[in-house]
């Protein structure tokens, strides 16, 4: 039975930025053996909270507590000492060391002046062993997958024998399976007593896994409830502040038109023999486990992996995609997977962001028109409702969700008439995906054919009007939406090639 007495309490806890109150007066308590939900949407403080408990941040007012004693958490090293261990979602992995360096980064074994390799080696296998990971401690982190690496940091933190596990959207670049087996060892660690404080914007997965919640909106505790109370609806309403009727507010505007269509591609990077076709009005989806070959057949389609056989073509004309370039000169348009990386100018406002891909648009004589790219992106701001900060700020400063907008306000710029969407929602909170949706309803209406990729099976199940089925590179089956099932998606790519594409 758990334990009344907390193992971790805030109490009013303050802390406030110039021109913002990130945090105000925001008390939680957290037990041994709990995993407690941590919810809201960007904005609303989570970040500036767990950053206090890491030790990155301290509080302007209020007490934390562990065990009922008072503790302050002047520093990363002295949560870390405290037992605080933090998961953020940007790994700090070092991916040229082993798994082992890794686990005892900063803090080797030693015998005498030298670091006592056996020694690191033989408990980083205890560690991983404790968690039933079946990773060994002399790979090298780089050649990890991303779930892997995951496993990794959670061993790392659970060495330095942590009492609070915080976990900053640790499912975001995982699959449905990887996600399982992430709830399977978090299951393990509340068993021993670990209380976890679990941050994530898929509230389906929350409702299943934790004990109790908090929400916070604007800096402030809006609601805590238990495992019992939990419910999507109502913890959406609490976190914007009015009721959502449709999560996924999907409209039917596929046409009988076909607009875009592959047929045989394949490449060096493991696409093999693709053919399917894109209604306009249409949103096709590309299911299947993370590694099932979505992604690289984005990339054949845009023109970053060269293909090794087959074409695409757009209304009937077959086109020459030899590089990325040619994709967009085509109406062709990638929202990539990764935006900080492959996506974003970070060092730029909305406008340069918006108008990159066809700045022959705003070229004069000799310079960018200024002024003209500037009336560009206040045009795209005022259509796709991204925040007025983008016309002047840079875009690492804006949202998850203003960043994808502008993303996509850039193909619409360059006049994109396919778009292939890959894990559009990743990372934003309820309110900036259901904003997502409605472009997507937006750009549809219009004629435009969306491919989409998505890990969140619900979501691809509901914004979909069919569904490719990917395994191992290749599409193994095509069905309606409305036809698909989460066990169909993964049970189908992880089936043998039994279908023929439709």
């Amino acid at each position: 039975m758990q334990d009344q007495s907390p193992l971790w309490e805030l109490e009013g806890i303050t802390k406030t930025f110039p021109g913002v109150r990130a945090n105000d007066g925001i008390s939680i308590r957290l037990h041994a053996g709990e995993i407690h939900a941590l919810l809201g949407e960007n904005g609303c403080g989570k970040s500036t909270l767990i950053k206090i408990l890491s030790g990155v941040h301290q509080p302007d007012a209020g007490t934390i507590r562990r065990r009922g004693d008072v503790v302050q958490l002047t520093s990363p090293i002295q949560a870390r000492g405290e037992g605080v261990a933090t998961v953020f979602q940007e790994f700090s992995l070092a991916p040229t060391l082993t798994v082992a360096e890794n686990i005892f980064l900063g803090r080797y074994p030693r015998r005498g002046p030298l670091v006592d390799w056996p020694r690191m080696k033989r408990e980083a296998a205890e560690v991983l062993g404790s968690l039933d990971i079946a990773i060994a401690p002399d790979r090298i982190v780089g050649t990890l997958s991303v779930a892997e690496q995951q496993l990794v940091e959670i061993a790392k933190a659970i060495s330095i024998d942590a009492t609070l596990l915080i976990l900053d959207e640790p499912s975001t670049a995982l699959g449905e399976q990887e996600i399982v087996a992430l709830h399977q060892l978090l299951r393990r660690m509340k068993d021993r007593g670990v209380s976890i404080l679990y941050i994530s914007h898929r509230l389906d997965e929350v409702v299943s896994l934790v004990d109790s919640a908090t929400i916070l909106k604007d800096g402030k505790v809006v609601s805590t409830a238990n495992g019992t109370n939990l419910d999507v609806d109502e913890i959406v309403s609490k976190m914007v502040g009015e009721d959502i009727d449709e999560h996924y507010p999907k409209q039917k505007n596929a046409t009988n038109t076909v607009l875009f269509s592959a047929r045989n591609l394949s490449t060096d990077n493991g696409v093999r023999d693709v053919s399917f076709d894109v209604h306009a009005g249409e949103v096709y989806g590309l299911g299947g486990v993370i590694g099932s070959g979505r992604t690289e057949i984005a990339r054949a389609i845009f023109g970053v992996d060269p293909l090794t056989s087959g074409k695409v073509s757009i209304d009937g004309k077959t086109l020459r995609i030899r590089n990325p370039q040619d994709a967009i000169r085509a109406g062709l348009a990638l929202v990539p997977e990764n935006r900080k990386f492959d996506g974003l100018f970070f060092n730029f406002n909305g406008g340069p962001n918006m108008t990159a891909a066809a700045l022959d648009k705003i070229r004069g004589q000799f310079l960018l028109k200024k002024r003209t790219e500037a009336d560009v992106a206040q045009d795209y701001i005022d259509q796709l409702e991204i925040s007025p900060a983008a016309a002047r700020k840079f875009v690492s400063l804006l949202s998850g969700g203003n960043q994808q907008k502008i993303v996509i306000a850039r193909w619409l710029f360059a006049d994109s008439r396919v778009l292939i969407l890959d894990e559009p929602t990743q990372g934003i909170d309820i309110g900036a995906k259901i904003a997502v949706y409605n472009l997507i309803n937006a750009l549809t209406a219009r004629g435009y054919a969306v491919i989409l990729i998505s890990s969140d099976h619900n979501e691809l199940i509901a914004m979909s009007d069919r569904i490719g089925i990917i395994r191992e590179g290749s599409l193994v089956e095509t069905m309606p939406a409305a036809r698909v099932t989460h066990t169909h998606l993964v049970q189908s790519s992880a089936q043998e090639l039994t279908h023929d594409a439709a």
